[in-house]
Parts: C-alpha cells; sequence; structure tokens
C-alpha cells in the first residue's frame, strides 16, 4: 500500500508562547525539520503551514495552506494526498520512533485505522474545587500519541461527516470513531512525547543530545 504523511503544523504555539510551534528549535532543528527528517522514507509528505508563511526549501515536500483549526489543516492536506494509507503526525512531537510507526502499520492495515498510545503512569483523580477527588482507575485508561494511520478513503469519509455534522475533533481517531468504525490502540513510546509547554523543551534538548531512532 502506498503512504502519504500528513504534518499539520499551522499552530500558533499559544501554550509555549514562542511563536509557531513548527519553527522552534530544538538540537539545532526545527520541529518541522525533525518531522519532516523521521518520515524521509514515505513516499508522500504534505505539511500544512500556517497561511501566508514562507515555504521553507524541502524536496519532495508538498506545501498547503493551514486552517483554523487542526481539523482544517489536515483535511486541506487529505484532499491533496494520494496514498492509500495516511499518517497524521504533530510536528509538535519531533522524536519518532521507527519502531512503533512500523507496529501502527501494521495494525492499519489490518483493521483500516489506528493510533499509538501509551498507558497512564501516574495516579488519575478527579479534581473536585481544587481538591483530591475520586481516584479514577488508570489501567483503563490510554494517552494518545501521534502518528495516527487511516486508510486514506475511510479518513475522508469521517472528515466530510464531520464537516456536514458541524463537529470539531481534536484528533482525527475521533472523527473515525464517530463513523461507528473501530480504532486499535497500539503501543506506543514515551520519547514520542508532546511539547506543550516551556518546560517540554528543556526536555527535549536534553533527549536530542542523544537521539538516534
Amino acid at each position: 500500500m502506498s503512504l502519504s504523511v500528513l504534518l499539520p503544523a499551522a499552530g500558533s504555539g499559544e501554550r509555549l508562547g514562542r511563536g509557531p510551534k513548527a519553527f522552534l528549535e530544538v538540537g539545532g532543528k526545527t520541529l518541522l525539520e525533525h518531522a519532516l527528517s523521521a518520515f524521509a522514507w514515505a513516499e508522500e509528505i504534505l505539511v500544512a503551514l500556517p497561511p501566508g508563511h514562507p515555504q521553507p526549501p524541502r524536496s519532495g515536500v508538498r506545501f498547503v495552506a493551514g486552517g483554523p483549526t487542526r481539523q482544517q489543516s489536515v483535511w486541506n492536506m487529505l484532499r491533496e494526498a494520494t496514498g492509500d494509507v495516511v499518517l497524521v503526525h504533530d510536528v509538535a512531537r519531533p522524536f519518532v520512533v521507527r519502531e512503533a510507526v512500523e507496529r501502527l502499520l501494521k495494525a492499519v492495515g489490518q483493521t483500516g485505522a489506528a493510533t499509538l498510545a501509551i498507558p497512564v503512569p501516574d495516579t488519575l483523580v478527579e479534581e473536585r474545587s481544587s481538591s483530591y477527588g475520586a481516584v479514577i482507575p488508570r489501567e483503563r485508561y490510554r494517552l494518545v500519541q501521534t502518528p495516527q494511520g487511516f486508510r486514506r478513503e475511510l479518513l475522508l469519509e469521517a472528515h466530510r461527516e464531520a464537516i456536514r455534522l458541524g463537529q470539531d475533533y481534536s484528533d482525527d481517531a475521533q472523527a473515525v470513531l464517530a463513523l461507528g468504525h473501530p480504532v486499535a490502540l497500539v503501543e506506543g513510546d514515551r520519547r514520542m512525547f508532546k511539547l506543550t509547554y516551556p518546560e517540554d523543551l528543556e526536555l527535549a534538548a536534553g533527549l536530542a543530545r542523544t537521539w538516534n531512532c
């Protein structure tokens, strides 16, 4: 099956407070450059950039205008993609473990839709008026990662239905699940964490010094 990798990179990075997240540097490379290098083996890569943002020179990469939401950016890329399977990956996760991606692709081939996920390592509680509330059994829960993988036609159908219903999802697995199609959970990797807060940049800088995946 042919593969397209979709990289939504149009986010403003408000919580980090340092401008568009895709162009922050970690270990001497922007987050976008990390993602492009990680998926250089794919047949097709599409990137959604902030509207009007200059396109960095990169052979073999197609750039499209991003939208006001992540879902809109993915939709813009999805309409241009040609692969039988698409992987959607957030550039805010600069460290991509190839073995985890291979596990994901195997699951997509079997089920049509899958996402990486990892167990919740900490005690999980309900907050009640800023106090310690009920303990929630963490064994039943997972932290979702990207990339997420889908048969392209399935994800297209899910996005069309989301647009018809006026729904905006925070990830593509939710849109596919809303169609009634199951999404397999595949073992992820804790090194594929998402850069969200300023202190995450310090963790990423440390990992970048030894990264060789």
